[in-house]
């Protein structure tokens, strides 16, 4: 008789070990930002851990057949915290009063958070109510054309995800250069080529949303109708 696997093992997967490291990266991330911001450089090289770190730890959850709930959850929980606490820093940075343009920053800021929260809240909710995960295709097969195409076409959710991290992480950079340094016009020429993939998520985002929230609903008038 095989042993039979208990949460702890879960917990312990390589996976979400790998997702462990994840969250204290993020954690680093933000403590340097906010407490040394002289030390950004290593602020940033944290965050692109944290958020490559993403790749490894679903291929090893492939490579030792370790695929958990708690693991998507974990990956969900850690992405959306991360790129929260790096929109709230930018909110900082970039919404001070001495900024020109100091409120579009921050209206910018804020509702690329909330849609970033409540998009994927939402889509997670409308198909683990079903025990279907989020990315599968049944689990988006009457969703909007876009959002089908970011969950099964890796190259497209490769672009839009990493053009939005890229976009955010380059804002951050230039925030702290000093005017003359050349790499100014570097990350500038950087957010030339991802801020198009950045704009292309938020719009998946708009549709994630609404897509899923409809979703719901269908459920909810099928339920009604049994009972009627």
């Amino acid at each position: 008789m095989s042993k039979l696997t208990t949460s702890k093992d879960v917990l312990l997967y390589i996976p979400n070990l790998i997702g462990y490291t994840r969250v204290i990266a993020s954690l680093l991330t933000f403590a340097l930002m906010i407490f040394s911001p002289d030390q950004w450089s290593l602020a940033i090289a944290s965050y692109i851990y944290s958020f490559a770190a993403d790749l490894f730890d679903g291929m090893a959850a492939r490579k030792f057949n370790q695929c958990s709930s708690f693991g998507g959850m974990l990956d969900m929980v850690t992405d959306r915290c991360s790129t929260l606490g790096l929109l709230f820093i930018l909110y900082g940075e970039y919404g001070n009063t001495d900024r020109e343009y100091f409120a579009f920053y921050r209206i910018t800021f804020l509702l690329l958070a909330v849609l970033d929260i409540s998009s994927h809240w939402c889509q997670m909710y409308s198909t683990a109510s079903l025990q279907i995960h989020h990315k599968s295709s049944e689990g988006n097969a009457n969703r909007f054309f876009l959002v089908r195409w970011y969950y099964q076409c890796y190259p497209f959710f490769g672009y839009c995800c990493v053009s939005a991290e890229v976009t955010y992480i380059t804002m951050y950079i230039l925030n702290h250069l000093e005017e003359g340094d050349p790499l100014l016009t570097i990350g500038s020429n950087i957010l030339k080529l991802v801020i198009p993939g950045c704009v292309t998520k938020q719009i998946v985002n708009v549709f994630q949303l609404t897509t899923s929230c409809n979703a719901v609903a269908e459920y909810d008038a099928k339920n009604a109708n049994k009972k009627s």
